[in-house]
């Protein structure tokens, strides 16, 4: 039986955070419809937060965190600091969002459909925020590891490359 690797977890954190956040879209894209629909406002900012965390980390975030590392390692643009960046930003997105949204529904009369998919948005949100806590912790890791090398010039660890894993 073969072993895992370090990239083999950090690809399965990547598609995971890659499927939380396709749901967490959908959930509050539904919620912000919703709020448009039948209340004819603009959707709480709550809502729309966590809509821009979903896109922020499918397009920029996860886009340069999983093509990077893949294509790129051996360019400026693969360097431990500016992946642990996008790390932090991103996982900082998330915990404003899901706690945002989850004190504004703490003291909201609210059922039905709508209140369960903003409800479940929000649990989602902490779920995402605990895999880009976790995959920010391994960059954290290695930033630490490596400090005061200068062999490989701030580039990532060649063992966290999505490329050796697949």
């Amino acid at each position: 039986m073969a072993g895992f690797n370090a990239a083999t977890i950090v690809l399965a954190l990547r598609v995971a955070q890659t499927v939380l956040a396709l749901i967490t879209l959908g959930l509050t894209a539904y919620v912000a419809d919703w709020w448009g629909k039948y209340w004819h406002a603009i959707s709480p900012s709550q809502i729309n937060f966590l809509v821009f965390a979903s896109v922020w980390t499918l397009f920029p975030a996860l886009l340069y965190l999983i093509l990077v590392p893949w294509r790129f390692s051996e360019t400026k643009l693969h360097h431990k600091f500016a992946i642990l960046g996008m790390e932090v930003l991103t996982m900082l997105f998330w915990f404003a969002g899901f706690v945002a949204l989850a004190v504004f529904l703490s003291d909201r009369v609210c059922f039905g459909h709508v209140c369960s998919a903003a409800k479940a948005s929000a649990v989602f949100g902490a779920f995402e925020w605990l895999l880009f806590a976790g995959t920010t912790a391994m960059a954290m890791l290695h930033v630490l590891r490596t400090r005061g090398r200068t062999s490989h010039g701030g580039k990532a660890d060649p063992n966290l490359n999505i490329q050796e894993g697949v």
